[in-house]
């Protein structure tokens, strides 16, 4: 009996959408001038021994694909290149805007 009434189901999707309205989601930090001048220091430090292909634990602002906003995610990359013309970080799994980095250090 149900099946014929399927048609008319005016809600369809709607449990979805409400799901990804609920879905939190983080305003990216702009980081004061203390903490960029350290981010600058330890990139200055990774450019010259890029050549050892160093380890980095990085805390980066990951957008989110469908709504406003992102998440922070801390992760361990071995970085492969830093490309200073594009501003970005080049890992085995990834690239990150350098100016998407809120943290980093060296393990």
């Amino acid at each position: 009996r149900a099946a014929q009434f399927a048609p008319f189901a005016a809600l369809t999707g709607y449990g979805d959408a409400v799901e990804e309205t609920a879905r939190y989601t983080e305003e990216k930090l702009e980081p004061d001038a203390d903490r960029l001048a350290e981010l600058d220091e330890r990139l200055c430090d990774l450019l010259q021994h890029l050549h050892e292909h160093p380890k980095v634990r990085v805390t980066y602002f990951l957008k989110d694909e469908k709504k406003a906003g992102g998440r922070y995610v801390t992760q361990s990359f071995v970085i492969k290149k830093l490309d200073t013309y594009a501003k970005t970080m080049v890992t085995e799994e990834r690239i990150i805007p350098l100016q998407d980095i809120f943290w980093l250090e060296r393990e």
